[in-house]
């Protein structure tokens, strides 16, 4: 298991080495903590070359994964949420540690399996699209097998669900800033799994291991689709 700071340390050399395609030793290394440097090296995500670091092919392939999901969750907070600047990259930063698999599925879903980040940077692809898949913007990805797709849902706000109903985030609307900065503070994201337990005072659900309370304001902004598998 990654951590967060080592996370971190593999997207700046990632983004060193994007910006800089001559150079494979990156120079952010140094400015590392050492316990982050050790536990890249334990992890062979970053070897020594006649003195300098860089990443190994397994490193590589990590800070890929890393920057897919940074820029995934900046198009969401700006695309679906309307968020931007350092609101959007202080979000992304916490999102991009909390986005599991199926949920990193269902953002890419979502968004159309986007090519550019907020900024403009490319997005790595997912899989699909990299083992003799399809084109960009072509078909259906595949990537979605096991998710359930928008198309198969009944899709409603939190608030119109009835206790005991289950389903699957699938996006977050709302034109109130104060909201989204709560729903996010929570971790609610798109493609989570939720079990409606309780309507009245207040929205009780339970996601993952935790059951969280909102209010009917929030409610109305977590649209949930409770389709078929």
């Amino acid at each position: 298991m990654i951590s967060e700071s080592a996370e971190e340390a593999l997207e700046k050399i990632w983004v060193f080495q994007e910006d800089h395609p001559d150079n494979p030793l990156s120079p952010e290394i140094k400015s590392f903590n050492p316990q982050v440097i050790k536990e890249l090296e334990d992890l062979k995500f970053i070897q020594k070359e006649e003195g300098e670091f860089k990443l190994t092919s397994e490193g590589m392939e990590e800070a890929k994964n890393v920057i897919r999901r940074h820029r995934l969750a900046e198009k969401l907070l700006h695309d679906i949420l309307g968020l931007s600047g350092e609101d959007m990259e202080t979000a992304a930063c916490n999102f991009e540690h909390i986005m599991e698999g199926g949920v990193e599925e269902s953002i890419c879903n979502l968004l159309s399996h986007p090519d550019k980040c907020p900024h403009g940077k490319p997005i790595p692809p997912c899989e699909c699209r990299t083992q003799g898949g399809h084109g960009h913007g072509h078909h259906q990805c595949d990537c979605t097998a096991g998710v359930k797709t928008i198309i198969d849902k009944t899709v409603l706000p939190l608030n119109k669900m009835d206790k005991g109903e289950k389903g699957e985030i699938v996006y977050i609307k709302s034109s109130k800033r104060d909201n989204l900065q709560k729903i996010l503070a929570m971790g609610v994201l798109p493609g989570r799994k939720i079990e409606i337990i309780q309507t009245y005072p207040s929205y009780v659900f339970q996601m993952e291991h935790t059951q969280m309370a909102v209010d009917e304001d929030i409610a109305e902004s977590i649209y949930v689709g409770s389709g078929s598998n």
